[in-house]
């Protein structure tokens, strides 16, 4: 534990964290209280703790995302839900936010808080996998990450679930909050295979909830868990494995020549992903552009035969393609797991459960859109991509992942806002601008710039458009956010739900669901 000297010294620590890190980019609070009071409440109830004098503190503190550090007032490391509970009542009453950290992948460093000075709450402690056979119900910790959920359930009974393809990802702010990957199409978004969950309210109170028991919070959770409670165990409703998975990925260096043949290769692909009489919801697929424009790939998986891709997928997306795919292209037949690990680009899925070292100095943005989109907003996209971003021109090292949400059979579309507190059910592509810069630089102004421009692009020309929450974007304004990530009516919804679960604002982050005028 820390003298209180060290306590006391916080507030000047946080104040000068800036200039003592340098190459990263801190977003300070404007005040904060002494921690003082705050650690005596942790010590009180016996919840293992850290603060910035801790030798170990770093460990725990650093965020994936090396733009954005906060430093916490301190990070309480539970091990049982009556730490979670307790430590919740000592922020509340010491007047410090909450914010879990589940793996700590927050793009904002939310996990992190969204700025110094809050109680972080790591829930790597809570890490059990447990899969009930007979309902195919895995009951699953709230540190759980990806990686080992998938390995988990795989091991213990040939299951699947639904969700992303990095292993390190945590299952708290995932879940919660969309969690797309190939295999939604076939099996739903992370968000619509949680069953019933328990969680940690503002008040300190643990509540068993699904959609019989405390209905209104089970809504709010699955879309807005970060401004209502702490889950501690998800209770997710996995899916026999696929037998047979196809891994695809199609290069095409000519669409890389000029815009004219970049935007006729995605308008290919586009009508490839409409066709219903070859499209359900077995494939699930994007097209990246890597590399500072360098790539042009389509690549995704396929739940069905090697015969069945070869007569049916392959020529009907192929044949709306104007140019000829690469030698580079690939396609393998395998098993789900198998799929599972080359698509999450290491050796195999499992990560530390302490220790997790993966980082990143990164910017990043989304576009979401309902329709098809126009020729426009795909030549202004491709412009700017081809020109301002690519070689010497592009300030930062960046790509863009356009993923298929939606299209014919999606599973994706069963459901709307009234089944969970998520507004991009009806979405049907889902775009992700992402740039990165060295660790051991600052992030440039011109490459927040390039991002920004470049989602500008293809936003400038579309009618309407709305925002994924996993992406968050600390860029924007509250009103923004709202606006993007959940919509005027869903937001006023969660609004009046944030006034009878959490008036004193406990879970906080900049973009959390407001108490106030927001």
């Amino acid at each position: 534990m820390a003298s209180l000297l060290a306590l006391t010294l916080l507030p000047l620590l946080l104040a000068g964290a800036q200039a003592a890190t340098p190459g990263v980019q801190h977003i300070r609070g404007t005040s904060w209280p002494s921690p003082v009071a705050l650690v005596q409440c942790l010590d009180t109830h016996h919840i293992p703790y850290r603060v910035t004098s801790s030798p170990d503190w770093a460990e725990y503190a650093t965020t994936f995302n090396a733009r954005l550090q906060y430093i916490p007032a301190a990070i309480a490391l539970p091990n049982t839900t009556d730490h979670v509970s307790s430590a919740v009542m000592c922020a509340s009453k010491t007047g410090f936010p909450v914010q879990p950290k589940s793996g700590g992948h927050s793009y904002a460093s939310f996990s992190t808080g969204g700025r110094n000075g809050i109680l972080m709450i790591s829930l790597e402690n809570f890490n059990s996998i447990k899969l009930d056979n007979k309902t195919g119900v895995a009951m699953v910790g709230g540190g759980v990450r990806l990686g080992n959920l998938a390995q988990g359930i795989w091991d213990q009974g040939r299951r699947a679930l639904g969700h992303g393809t990095c292993p390190g990802v945590g299952i708290g702010g995932h879940f919660t909050h969309g969690g797309y990957g190939y295999s939604s199409r076939l099996l739903g978004l992370a968000l619509d295979q949680i069953i019933a969950l328990d969680v940690i309210l503002a008040n300190g109170s643990y509540v068993h909830t699904d959609s019989q028991s405390y209905p209104d919070i089970y809504y709010a959770l699955r879309g807005a868990a970060d401004s209502f409670g702490i889950v501690t165990t998800f209770y997710l409703q996995t899916s026999a494995a696929p037998e047979t998975v196809i891994n695809f990925s199609y290069s095409f260096p000519d669409a890389l020549t000029s815009v004219s043949n970049a935007v006729a290769t995605f308008k290919g692909v586009q009508k490839f992903s409409l066709n219903g009489s070859v499209v359900n919801r077995n494939i699930g697929f994007g097209i990246t552009i890597a590399g500072n424009a360098t790539g042009y790939t389509v690549h995704g998986t396929y739940f069905g035969s090697f015969a069945s891709y070869n007569k049916t997928i392959a020529p009907a997306l192929l044949g709306q393609i104007p140019f000829r795919p690469s030698n580079e292209s690939t396609v393998q037949e395998t098993d789900w797991i198998t799929s599972l690990v080359q698509l999450g680009g290491a050796p195999n899925l499992t990560v530390p459960l302490h220790g997790y070292t993966e980082r990143d100095n990164f910017y990043a943005k989304s576009v979401t859109t309902t329709e098809p989109f126009n020729d426009k907003a795909l030549e202004r996209f491709f412009l700017w991509a081809y020109t301002a971003g690519r070689g010497k021109n592009s300030p930062v090292d960046w790509f863009s992942i356009i993923n298929l949400y939606g299209g014919p059979d999606s599973a994706i579309g069963r459901y709307n806002e009234e089944f969970a507190a998520y507004a991009g059910y009806d979405d049907l592509w889902v775009v992700q601008n992402y740039g990165s810069a060295p660790m051991n630089q600052q992030f440039p102004k011109a490459g927040l710039a390039f991002l920004d421009s470049l989602n500008g692009a293809m936003t400038s020309a579309m009618p309407e458009y709305a925002a994924y929450l996993n992406y968050i974007d600390p860029s924007y304004s509250r009103e923004q956010a709202y606006r993007l990530y959940y919509g005027e009516e869903l937001f006023k919804r969660l609004k009046e739900l944030k006034k009878q679960l959490d008036p004193k604002d406990v879970f906080w982050n900049p973009q959390s669901i407001p108490i106030g005028s927001h």
